[in-house]
């Protein structure tokens, strides 16, 4: 039995079948959905949990060598949510693009972690090192 970290054990599977320059990602409650993608929906009501609640959990077991997010995060969002999201990926380069550029990256996943994130284009993309 898990006694610790990650105890969800789909999320375990798909954070092991992760390899180097794989990608995963962690939506909000809005992301489009892809059937060819392998989608955990851990959303339970709004804002529970939250998509840095998730990054936090897995960043013990998951190297992220880098991290994209769509570029109007930083323009519908306050700078406190910005500098949140940046402090959480502290050490790991974090590229903006057009949201549009970002989706076009999600059907190369490995999987999608769905949070009930309410927080607009709080979508990232992690690319493992």
């Amino acid at each position: 039995m898990v006694k610790s970290g990650v105890l969800n054990p789909r999320i375990n599977l798909l954070l092991s079948l992760v390899r180097h320059t794989n990608t995963l990602v962690i939506a909000d409650r809005g992301f489009p959905y892809w059937k060819e993608i392998e989608t955990i929906d851990i959303s339970l009501v709004d804002d529970i949990p939250r998509v840095l609640d998730v990054l936090a959990a897995i960043r013990g077991n998951f190297n992220v060598a880098r991290a994209f997010m769509a570029e109007e995060f930083n323009q519908v969002n306050t700078p406190e949510t910005i500098v949140k999201f940046e402090s959480s990926l502290a050490g790991v380069a974090l590229d903006f693009e057009p949201h549009i550029n970002l989706r076009k990256r999600v059907p190369q996943a490995i999987g999608i972690i769905r949070t009930g994130d309410t927080i607009q284009y709080a979508n990232l993309v992690l690319e493992s090192g």
